[in-house]
């Protein structure tokens, strides 16, 4: 089992496919998901994955979480969240998970929390007929009707569909597919809308009720650190782009401290330097 991620919902859009059909899509955004924290079997009892998203100014954040995202060597997040992982599956702290988690065609499940929709009545809320528009009804056509019973039991069962509050509840929508993704931008396309509102924190997970897409990478899709990519330098010569070699590494550029330093104490031949002129002295 391997870990979810936390995910902003950007909004909606639609994809256009090869053969020309589009697909309606939720634009999903990773925004500095990291592990902050690891739960291990021999210390916890359970083994689980802290993520952490978003950002957050450490003024606004309590002295104990500063704390915890310091040990960690991360910057103050603004949502965490546990998702539990099989052993195997455990990442190291400090890790920045990627959009590459996930794969074209894979089946997921997205918990979110919806809409409010404020107070609202029996026939907006549970789909309710109403009253008859005549026939002695007046003024109560949209209300519920009886709710109880005679004097056994004389009381209203709990749970009874009724007028309340309508929305702003964690839900989960499964079994909603991947289109695609866009690793350099940390985007995920999901077919299909998601429960919550723009902006919203989810909760995406591997679906449970499919068998996971055989490309999905394993423990996790991560992000490459800046120190192991090679960047492309170009040199632009009028209108010619010409690719220039990768920057010299660390212990390149210390050996080249030494030999400048050991030529300067007299420790090389000064025959084998090349004079001013391009002539040897």
């Amino acid at each position: 089992m391997r870990t979810g991620v936390i995910a902003k919902k950007m909004g909606m859009t639609r994809l256009f496919q090869d053969d020309g059909r589009h697909v309606p899509v939720t634009v999903l955004q990773l925004d500095g998901l990291q592990v902050v924290s690891r739960r291990e079997m021999n210390t916890d009892g359970y083994t689980a994955v802290q993520l952490g998203a978003g950002s957050a100014k450490a003024k606004n954040v309590a002295k104990p979480q500063r704390g915890h995202f310091g040990k960690a060597e991360v910057e103050p997040k603004a949502i965490l969240a546990e998702f539990r992982v099989t052993e195997e599956n455990l990442l190291d702290v400090g890790a920045e998970l990627s959009a590459d988690h996930f794969v074209a065609g894979q089946y997921v499940d997205i918990q979110g929390r919806t809409q409010g929709k404020g107070f609202a009545g029996g026939m907006k809320r549970w789909g309710f007929g109403g009253l008859r528009a005549t026939h002695g009804v007046s003024v109560s056509h949209r209300s519920l009707g009886s709710t109880g019973q005679r004097q056994d039991p004389g009381k209203v069962f709990k749970n009874k569909k009724m007028a309340g509050q309508m929305g702003d509840k964690y839900r989960t929508q499964q079994n909603l597919e991947i289109v695609s993704t866009d690793a350099a931008r940390g985007l995920i396309f999901v077919k299909g809308s998601v429960p919550g509102s723009k902006g919203g924190w989810l909760f995406v997970k591997d679906a449970v009720k499919e068998a996971i897409h055989a490309d999905a990478p394993f423990p996790a899709g991560l992000r490459a650190k800046a120190h192991d990519e090679e960047p492309v330098v170009a040199a632009v010569e009028g209108d010619a782009v010409h690719e220039m070699p990768p920057l010299p590494s660390a212990e390149e550029v210390e050996a080249g401290v030494a030999a400048s330093n050991a030529a300067g104490a007299g420790e090389v031949d000064p025959g084998s330097v090349p004079a001013a002129d391009g002539k040897e002295g």
